[in-house]
C-alpha cells in the first residue's frame, strides 16, 4: 500500500515532480531499486556465460535493425542527417562477424511513434547475439533467464499484476502465429496472399490502408484479435516471412521464418530469431522492405548496404534476442503502466496559466496577505473569484490556514460574499 502524504496523488504531478515523490510516496523506492535488481541479475547470468558487453554507436547514419519510425537530427560538420538508434542489432551482429561470439548490450532506444501505457519515445533494450545457437536454444534460455530474474528480484516465479497471477514458471506455453490467428478469429491464414489478407481485415473489422504489405496486415489481425489473449508467458513462433526481414527462412518451410516473440500480460515483451546470415537472402528482404517504403510505409526498414557486405564476410550461425527491459520492470514490480518504472517519462509540455498581481485582487476588497492562500485554493486570477460559493471558499480558506499555520485572521462570510461578486 502506497502511504502518500501531503495529497502528492496527481498522476502529472507525480510523473512531473519525481525527484519530490521519491520522498513522499514510500513504494516508488522500491520500484526502482527492484529496478536496478534485475538489471544487476541479468548482467550477471549472461556474464557467468562469458558473453562480453558492448557499446554500439546511438546516432546512425541508417536507422536499422526494426521496423519503426526514427527521430532524424542532422550532423553540420559532415553535412549528412543522423538517426536516434531505434534498435542496435545490426552493429552486435557486425560483431559477430568480427569473431566474437557471445555478445549483449543495455541499449537506449528511441522511436518516433506515440505513447501510451505500455510506450515512451526513449526505452531501455537488452539484446544479445550468440554464435551457434539457433531460435529453439534462445526459447530455452529467454524462459531460464527471466524465471530467474523474477526469483532473484521478487524471492518466487509469480507476481500479482492488475489483478492476476502470472507464473514465470518454466517451460513456456509455444505457440504458432498461424495457429494463433485461427484460434481466435476461426481463420486459417497459411497461403493467403496480400488481397485474401486485406478481405480478412475488412472481415474482422479491422482498420488498414494501402501502404500495408503482408507482414503489416498480418500483425495487424495478431494485435487486434490475439495479442491481448496471452496473459501467460507465451511464445508465438515460425512467423511469416514478410513480418521478418532480418529472419532465417524456417527448416522445414521457407514461407515461415524461425522467430519468437514472448507474449505476457497481453503484451510482447521479447522478439528473437534464428538469425539470416545470407547475404544475398538478405539484401532482397531489403529491397523488399525499399518497395514498401515507396508505398508509403515510413516504418520500413532501410537497405543497409554495410551490413550486408559484412555478411558477404561471413557471419556463423546465430540466435539473437531483444527483451524490453521496462516492461520487464513493470511486469516484476506489478505496474501497468510504463511511466511507474521510468524515473523521468517523457511528458506533454507543462500548461502554465499566468496568475493575477496581487494589485488586480485588492480592488475588492481582499486583504494581500489572503491573495497566497486563494491561489492556493486555485483561484489564480480574479476571474476565477465572479460567482464563487463563497461559503465553500471560507471553509476552503479555514482549511489551509489551519494546515499551514498561517495564523491569519479568517475573513467573514460577507466578506468572502463580497470578493465574489463582479467589480
Amino acid at each position: 500500500m502506497v502511504e502518500v502524504y501531503d495529497g502528492f496523488t496527481g498522476q502529472e504531478v507525480r510523473y512531473r515532480e519525481r525527484y519530490v515523490e521519491r520522498f513522499v510516496n514510500n513504494d516508488v523506492k522500491d520500484i526502482f531499486l527492484n529496478r536496478t535488481k534485475i538489471f544487476k541479475s541479468r548482467r550477471k547470468l549472461v556474464n557467468e556465460k562469458g558473453y562480453v558487453e558492448m557499446d554500439t554507436p546511438v546516432l546512425q547514419s541508417i536507422p536499422g535493425g526494426a521496423a519503426a519510425r526514427p527521430f532524424i537530427t542532422h550532423h553540420n560538420a559532415l553535412n549528412i542527417p543522423l538517426y536516434l538508434r531505434i534498435a542496435n542489432e545490426l552493429y552486435l551482429k557486425r560483431l559477430i562477424v568480427g569473431g566474437l561470439e557471445g555478445v549483449y548490450e543495455f541499449s537506449r532506444n528511441f522511436r518516433n511513434e506515440g505513447m501510451d501505457r505500455t510506450h515512451n519515445p526513449e526505452f531501455t533494450v537488452m539484446e544479445i547475439y550468440v554464435a551457434y545457437k539457433d531460435y529453439n536454444w534462445m526459447m530455452d534460455f529467454t524462459e531460464k533467464m527471466i524465471e530467474k530474474v523474477a526469483v532473484d528480484v521478487n524471492g518466487t516465479n509469480e507476481v500479482e499484476i492488475d489483478g492476476k497471477t502470472i507464473s514465470f514458471k518454466t517451460p513456456f506455453r509455444r505457440v504458432t502465429m498461424i495457429d494463433a490467428i485461427k484460434e481466435h478469429t476461426g481463420i486459417d491464414i497459411s497461403g493467403m496472399d496480400e488481397h485474401q489478407l486485406r478481405d480478412v481485415c475488412k472481415q474482422l473489422n479491422i482498420e488498414i490502408d494501402e501502404t500495408m504489405g503482408k507482414g503489416k496486415l498480418i500483425d495487424e489481425i495478431f494485435g487486434e484479435k490475439c495479442e491481448a489473449n496471452y496473459i501467460q508467458p507465451t511464445f508465438i513462433i515460425d512467423y511469416p516471412i514478410e513480418m521478418s526481414p532480418l529472419c532465417k527462412r524456417h527448416r522445414h518451410n521457407p514461407e515461415l521464418t524461425e522467430r519468437f516473440e514472448l507474449m505476457v500480460n497481453g503484451k510482447e515483451l521479447c522478439n528473437a530469431y534464428s538469425e539470416l546470415n545470407d547475404p544475398v537472402d538478405q539484401l532482397e528482404r531489403f529491397q523488399e522492405q525499399l518497395k514498401l517504403s515507396e508505398k508509403g510505409d515510413d516504418e520500413a526498414m532501410f537497405i543497409d548496404m554495410d551490413f550486408v557486405r559484412a555478411l558477404e564476410y561471413g557471419m556463423p550461425p546465430t540466435s539473437g534476442m531483444g527483451i524490453g527491459v521496462d516492461r520487464l520492470v513493470m511486469l516484476l514490480t506489478g505496474q501497468t503502466t510504463i511511466q511507474e518504472v521510468l524515473f523521468f517519462p517523457q511528458m506533454r509540455p507543462e500548461k502554465t496559466v499566468k496568475k493575477d498581481p496581487v494589485e488586480k485582487y485588492t480592488p475588492r476588497g481582499i486583504p494581500e496577505n489572503w491573495v497566497p492562500v486563494l491561489q492556493k485554493a486555485g483561484y489564480i486570477t480574479v476571474d476565477m473569484l465572479t460567482g464563487a460559493n463563497a461559503q465553500l471558499l471560507r471553509q476552503s480558506l479555514f482549511e489551509l490556514n489551519k494546515k499551514y499555520n498561517l495564523g491569519l485572521e479568517l475573513p467573514s462570510l460577507q466578506d468572502v460574499e463580497s470578493w465574489t461578486k463582479e467589480h
